[in-house]
């Protein structure tokens, strides 16, 4: 700690004032062989204007002047504002009874000393008043220094006397978390207790009452403002000892903890969260894997002359994958969204190319459901800046809740309006379970859920909602919820802004012709997907070679030199990665397509392939359409 520069003798001023020349020079002399600088007046007229200039440490001050006495001298040096803390030392030679020092004393001299004088007690009662002053403005500065630091901090600090629980000082934060004048502990010193929360009230007063005896105290309580804003505080005192260890004070500190309380929170419902989303996750990836096995084993036990309970399985299987599929996407747009890499590949588009998608995707689960489906949507073209297949997932999002939260048989509309404000609104409705009033203003985070109808079992990840949000605010737009509660239907709105001008009409695209046939190796580590994808290209009519680990790739391509080489990433020992590197350095595949067919499909991924020499990425299950395109690209 820094400690302030000693003051030597030759710093200090000391006013002599004495009307006797005689006595006047010894007492300067004296001073002067102690080391003081020495100013000297020989009235008192002289003597306060001096004063009033020089502002000394101390004025040496003779009662018996000529023009006005010693006394009132004293007086009004003390009266001076620019005086008051000059030390005033009286002698007198002839006024040096009891009642003559107690008179200068009460007059504000701060010691009286009658003549004669020898220069030791001159000097002793100099210092010893000078000692006094610089104690008593290391106190003062101490307690601004200590003032400024607690006026300065958020943290509200208090001091109480011990034995009296009497407040002797309270910080200006007090006024900020309390909510309370600070003026109104002076009338009432227990007024701070009145604003804790009336269920923490009587244990903190307990606990209050128990620090007197020296007991620990610390507490977390709540405070309720004038204004119904509710505080977290936490609350610490210990006692102040003296210099003889003895206890005499109570210090307490107060921090606000409201952030961290709601941090807690916070995180205790994020937890909560995670584990409900990975009892559902778990429900919802066993809900298509157990009619995707049933369907296999269908198909193994039916005969091949039973066509039409193989096209039913082949369905089943197809509808699921879909469904797993979908939960697949979702957990993916999550993650994109929690690391802010969501991007939308903005275009000029018609709103009925949204919808369609949209509602061709959520027709089988309507159907399944036994629900009526209203669509009202202007014949006009409808044109947005927007990312079609974000837009359509967002619809779709809404429509397959509705149609999911709604019992068998109900009825779910979808309504298309234009606003004066150059918005569309796109209104999904249903007359299905409702929202209570507790989930409604939720009902957007993520994982939140609602109730199920009563003929479904719990199912989504509870992610739609929140993407559809997100998708929605990227757009330059807004969803909102309403409901009038259970069983009261639930209405969703989706509003975005419109295309400033519609564009100009453009030829339609040349019909596309079937994909050649091409010569193909096809490398997995997984038999059963290589052997039934392979299949799929055969019946596409392209030439197929397979091969499941890196030595086999290199022997089958140097063996057929094919046109492309659809190869998985996470192969045994050597990955795909590496291997394309390994064929990329072959002159005899320099040429040949590369196609990355993988599970990883973030931004990275397919930068990573890119590096490798992929010409192509597609992330796995890929469609029928996604392997015609890319084998159309050969």
């Amino acid at each position: 700690m820094m400690k302030d520069k000693p003051v030597s003798n030759s710093d200090i001023l000391i006013l002599n004032v004495d009307d006797n020349d005689g006595a006047r020079y010894v007492k300067t002399r004296i001073l002067q062989g102690a080391g003081f600088q020495v100013a000297e007046a020989a009235n008192g007229t002289d003597a306060l204007s001096l004063a009033r200039r020089l502002v000394p440490a101390l004025v040496l001050l003779d009662v018996k002047l000529p023009d006005i006495n010693g006394i009132e001298v004293c007086r009004q040096i003390k009266a001076d504002l620019s005086t008051c803390s000059v030390l005033v030392l009286q002698t007198s030679a002839a006024l040096t009874g009891r009642d003559d020092k107690i008179r200068g004393l009460e007059g504000g001299a701060d010691n009286y000393l009658a003549a004669p004088i020898e220069a030791d007690e001159l000097i002793a009662n100099v210092n010893a008043l000078l000692r006094l002053q610089r104690t008593q403005a290391d106190l003062r500065n101490s307690e601004e220094r200590f003032r400024q630091l607690t006026d300065n901090i958020e943290d509200v600090f208090w001091m109480f006397g011990l034995y009296s629980n009497e407040l002797l000082y309270v910080s200006k934060a007090y006024e900020a978390m309390w909510g309370r004048p600070p003026e109104q502990l002076q009338q009432q010193p227990d007024d701070w207790i009145n604003a804790i929360h009336a269920d923490d009230r009587a244990g903190v007063e307990a606990h209050w009452q128990a620090v007197q005896k020296g007991e620990h105290y610390e507490q977390e309580y709540r405070l309720c403002q004038a204004d119904g804003v509710l505080r977290w505080v936490r609350d610490r005192a210990f006692l102040v000892r003296n210099a003889s260890d003895a206890p005499y004070r109570i210090a307490r500190i107060t921090s606000d903890i409201t952030h961290r309380k709601e941090m807690e929170s916070l995180l205790h419902s994020a937890d909560e969260n995670k584990n409900d989303f990975l009892a559902t996750l778990a429900h919802e990836l066993r809900n298509p894997l157990s009619p995707i096995r049933n369907a296999v084993t269908l198909m193994g036990e039916a005969d091949a002359g039973q066509t039409e309970v193989h096209r039913k399985a082949r369905e089943i299987i197809v509808r699921q994958v879909g469904h797993l599929s979908r939960l697949v996407d979702d957990l993916l747009d999550v993650a994109r969204i929690s690391e802010g890499k969501l991007t939308l590949r903005l275009q000029e588009v018609e709103l009925h190319a949204v919808l369609e998608p949209a509602l061709e995707a959520v027709r089988p689960l309507i159907e399944a459901r036994g629900h009526l489906l209203l669509v009202d949507v202007p014949e006009q073209p409808i044109w947005l800046n927007g990312d079609p297949v974000r837009l359509s997932q967002a619809v779709g999002n809404l429509l397959h809740n509705a149609a999911k939260f709604t019992n068998s048989g109900g009825e779910v509309r979808l309504e298309v309006r234009l606003t004066a404000q150059q918005t569309v609104r796109i209104a999904v409705r249903d007359n299905g379970i409702g929202i209570t009033s507790y989930n409604l203003p939720r009902i957007f985070n993520m994982f939140a859920q609602g109730a199920s109808a009563h003929d479904r079992a719990h199912d989504g990840l509870g992610i739609g909602l929140s993407l559809v949000s997100t998708l929605a605010r990227m757009h330059g737009g807004s969803v909102a919820a309403d409901s009038a509660g259970i069983n009261q239907g639930s209405s969703f709105v989706i509003e975005l802004p419109l295309l400033a001008t519609a564009p100009a009409a453009v030829a339609a695209p040349a019909q596309q012709q079937p994909v050649a046939s091409r010569r193909l190796l096809l490398v997995d580590d997984n038999v059963d997907s290589a052997e039934v994808m392979g299949e799929l290209l055969r019946v596409m009519g392209h030439e197929v070679y397979l091969a499941h680990d890196a030595g086999g790739a290199m022997e089958q391509a140097r063996a057929h030199l094919p046109d492309a080489i659809i190869l998985d990433i996470g192969l045994p020992n050597i990955d795909g990665h590496t291997l394309a590197r390994m064929l990329r350095a072959e002159p005899a595949f320099a040429k040949t397509r590369l196609i990355a067919h993988t599970g990883f499909g973030s931004a990275r991924d397919h930068e990573n392939t890119a590096k490798a020499g992929f010409d192509f990425h597609l992330v796995k299950p890929a469609t029928f359409d996604d392997l015609e395109r890319v084998l159309r690209a050969v």
